[in-house]
């Protein structure tokens, strides 16, 4: 599906777009649910939120919450309830009746939880990425939903599913990160509503600010200024890029998981249009990030290089150097301005 109702409704589903989804969960008996490979705090938020819900409405159900990689989560994830209990999706080798993918454009990104989503006799997808490639039994898709979060929101509405403050917290931690805390192009009217209904649910987004936002380890913050101090513009200063080695990561004693947010640190460049981030993981891969400040779609570029994602926002993993990547990725972003 991929669809929305009246901007007027404040929601970007209707009831009968969950009603598939309801039926594969209410006659489960073992349920698996995933995100993507290094979640982020959508990814992250759908999953705790909608597996918190489904075990309070079903406490007879077997409920596991799994994770695409075998690692841990970013740092600034770990308040939220139920984090505790996620675990890596390598040490389950069960049959679950149904598997729920949240907030995953493809198999591929699911990484480790592939495996589990084959296995299972019946496949969910909840989604908000375009892509050409649908692997659910029942899939709800809605591009136009700023987080998967908003969309698990309304599903818990149309279900009469639990929307605890926890489940809440959980769900509006997803919907601010993936909205820039409201200030990214996908923050639309829908985005603002679900951000009301859940806050009168009882989620805190003075917490969500403080631990999200708020709570970085010094090193990090050493890297953050390696960052910056590397910021260049390109095509008259319309395109801003920036980038960082492994050894930057190792010197500073930083992970890869806590780096998501350098991006935003490009972002931040006046005049820019169009902004890129290139982070060596490890030699030969390169993490690659891709943000447009206005109108102009950067996800072709994110597709072309194995990539995907939105117009606004989009990544990619390039194989060879940080400045491999920056000859082949730069031009291709000038030309999308000529």
């Amino acid at each position: 599906m991929n669809s929305s109702t009246s901007p007027c409704s404040g929601r970007s589903t209707t009831p009968d777009m969950w009603e598939g989804v309801i039926e594969y969960v209410e006659n489960a008996r073992t349920i698996a649910i995933s995100g993507h490979t290094n979640p982020d705090g959508d990814a992250l938020g759908s999953l705790l939120g909608l597996g918190a819900s489904i075990r309070a409405q079903f406490p007879d159900k077997k409920v596991d919450l799994l994770l695409a990689d075998d690692g841990s989560i970013p740092r600034v994830y770990r308040f939220l309830a139920g984090a505790d209990e996620l675990e890596p999706s390598v040490r389950h080798d069960e049959r679950y009746d149904v598997f729920i993918s949240v907030d995953v454009p493809t198999l591929g990104r699911l990484a480790d939880s592939a495996a589990v989503a084959k296995r299972a006799h019946g496949r969910v997808v909840i989604d908000h990425h375009p892509t050409c490639e649908e692997f659910g039994d029942v899939t709800v898709r809605v591009t136009s939903a700023a987080a998967t979060a908003v969309l698990v929101e309304e599903l818990l509405n149309a279900a009469g599913w639990p929307c605890t403050p926890d489940i809440a917290t959980c769900l509006l931690t997803g919907v601010m990160t993936d909205t820039g805390r409201f200030q990214y192009q996908n923050a639309n009217p829908s985005a603002f509503a679900c951000a009301s209904r859940l806050v009168d649910a009882g989620a805190q987004p003075a917490r969500i600010a403080l631990e999200v936002y708020q709570s970085q380890r010094l090193e990090y913050l050493h890297l953050e200024s390696i960052v910056m101090s590397r910021i260049e513009g390109r095509a008259g200063g319309r395109v801003a890029f920036s980038y960082a080695y492994e050894d930057d990561l190792r010197s500073c004693g930083v992970k890869p998981a806590e780096c998501d947010g350098l991006i935003d640190i490009v972002r931040q460049v006046g005049g820019t249009e169009l902004c890129l981030f290139l982070r060596e993981d490890e030699p030969g891969s390169v993490r690659g990030n891709l943000r447009s400040k206005g109108s102009i779609d950067i996800s072709g570029i994110a597709v072309e290089l194995g990539g995907g994602g939105h117009a606004a926002a989009a990544g990619f993993t390039f194989k060879g150097t940080v400045e491999q990547a920056a000859q082949v990725v730069l031009p291709k972003l000038e030309a999308l301005l000529q």
